[in-house]
């Protein structure tokens, strides 16, 4: 017989106010007797909508609020309790020598299928095979992919240490494991997942694998089809987060416009892509026209100027450290006659943090009387400017002068910055991150006629600074 959620939740509440909530000491007010480790369950199934977390002795205390602090470090691989959850559903399926003969043959052929389904942009359609195929390939890359994200939402206090998410194409569980990974132990997640395909058996399983103080709700539609009334009867979303959704729906701005209605009035629309020429693209499109319907773009592109909006291509992204193939991975491509082309260890992506509250990272306005706008860089061209800008892309330069997108929301044709000379003046354009904003003094401004981009030219005259 379940618990009387009724008489749990009067209880829990009750109690959370004045000591632990210990299962043991709830049994002894239910007007029905129900053993400890069944009310444990309950307590773990309703802790979410309590705002309670579970301790390691086994009692509830109430979640802390505020931002979460979420520790800023390289992810160098797929944790193995991860990996083992995604073997198991291998040998499950398959048999212990899943990664040979007929099923090794239909895995890697999913994965090949894919990968030409997305630089070609046909529509992306997953059966089982080709579930366990994305999952193979693409979950050690994606997990890093929600680990650092979550990390640059804590960094500016965006990621609450009790944490309602809304995940739009969850996919085989990537992101939501790396942003269950980035919260603190004593933090609390709350964790829908809409996933119609095959991939959900997967995502299922993590959610059962998952600590007792990260809940995981499955809705099995489309992001298209999915009832958003029901969705806020325990309240509005922190995060509404879509990962390598964009490209597959064919109104991305409208999707995302829609769920504006279940995020908080705090809360953050995350937009993630890969990295290649058309998602990337794809998805600053999709910010810049949620932008134009009252959207705040708040990071990682800018808005130096008053009334300017950028134009240009807007092909930006973050490369981090390599993920290491995991054990799984490489079995798969070692018993193909070109491993490599099963091996994926890059983590490259581009992403969009949009707000409706008009709060932005870099909320500045440039003065004209004192800088220089990107916008206007052909009657700069061959003279000397000063400008503030965003450090959009690692080096680009691939072993030349080391070569940086810049941004300052003004501009209607890719702008770089080129280092040529470096000084103790200058190394802040190396040092700074992705997205950090940098003042520039007698940048020397140039018309690349073969990339039809401008650069900036920084030599040894040239002071670069990282702005606060």
């Amino acid at each position: 017989m379940p618990v009387n959620k009724d008489e749990l939740r009067s209880n829990a509440k009750y109690l959370r106010g004045v000591r632990p909530i210990d299962p043991e000491e709830i049994c002894d007010y239910l007007s029905t007797p129900r053993h400890p480790a069944v009310v444990r369950r309950a307590l773990r199934e309703e802790a979410a909508s309590l705002g309670l977390v579970e301790r390691e002795d086994g009692t509830f205390v109430p979640v802390e609020t505020g931002p979460a602090r979420v520790e800023r470090e390289s992810v160098t691989a797929l944790p193995d309790e991860h990996a083992r959850v995604l073997e198991d559903r291998l040998v499950e399926t398959y048999g212990p020598d899943w990664h040979r003969g007929e099923s090794g043959d239909a895995l890697r052929e999913a994965i090949r299928r894919l990968k030409a389904d997305y630089y070609y942009e046909n529509a992306v359609t997953y059966d089982a095979t080709a579930a366990l195929g994305y999952a193979i390939y693409h979950l050690p890359d994606y997990y890093a992919v929600g680990r650092y994200v979550a990390a640059d939402l804590a960094a500016d206090g965006l990621l609450p240490r009790d944490a309602r998410v809304l995940d739009l194409g969850a996919g085989v569980g990537g992101p939501f494991l790396g942003l269950a990974d980035a919260l603190p132990d004593d933090g609390l997640l709350d964790y829908h997942a809409v996933e119609p395909s095959p991939a959900a058996d997967l995502l299922t399983d993590y959610f059962d694998a998952a600590d007792p103080n990260v809940r995981g709700t499955l809705h099995p539609e489309t992001a298209e089809s999915l009832d958003r009334g029901a969705l806020t009867d325990e309240g509005d979303f922190d995060l509404v987060t879509a990962f390598s959704l964009l490209s597959e729906l064919d109104d991305p701005v409208a999707v995302a416009e829609s769920y504006l209605d279940v995020l908080a009035d705090d809360g953050t629309l995350v937009l993630v892509a890969p990295a290649d020429r058309n998602t990337s693209i794809g998805l600053r499109d999709a910010e810049r026209d949620l932008e134009a319907r009252g959207v705040t773009v708040y990071a990682p592109t800018v808005r130096l100027w008053d009334g300017e909006r950028p134009t240009d291509r807007g092909w930006s992204f973050v490369e981090k450290p390599d993920v290491e193939a995991p054990g799984f991975q490489r079995r798969l491509a070692e018993a193909s006659e070109r491993p490599a082309e099963f091996l994926n260890e890059t983590v490259k992506y581009s992403y969009s943090f949009l707000r409706t509250d008009g709060r932005r990272k870099h909320d500045v306005s440039l003065p004209a009387s004192r800088y220089a706008k990107l916008g206007d860089a052909d009657r700069h061209v061959s003279n000397r400017v000063d400008l503030v800008a965003a450090k959009l892309s690692g080096d680009l330069s691939e072993g030349g002068n080391p070569l940086f997108k810049i941004s300052d929301g003004s501009e209607d044709t890719d702008c770089y910055a080129v280092l040529v000379d470096r000084s103790a003046l200058n190394r802040d354009l190396l040092g700074a991150d992705y997205g950090d904003l940098l003042s520039f003094e007698s940048v020397l401004c140039l018309w690349n006629d073969d990339e039809g981009a401008y650069n900036f030219v920084v030599d040894d005259e040239v002071v670069v600074d990282r702005l606060g």
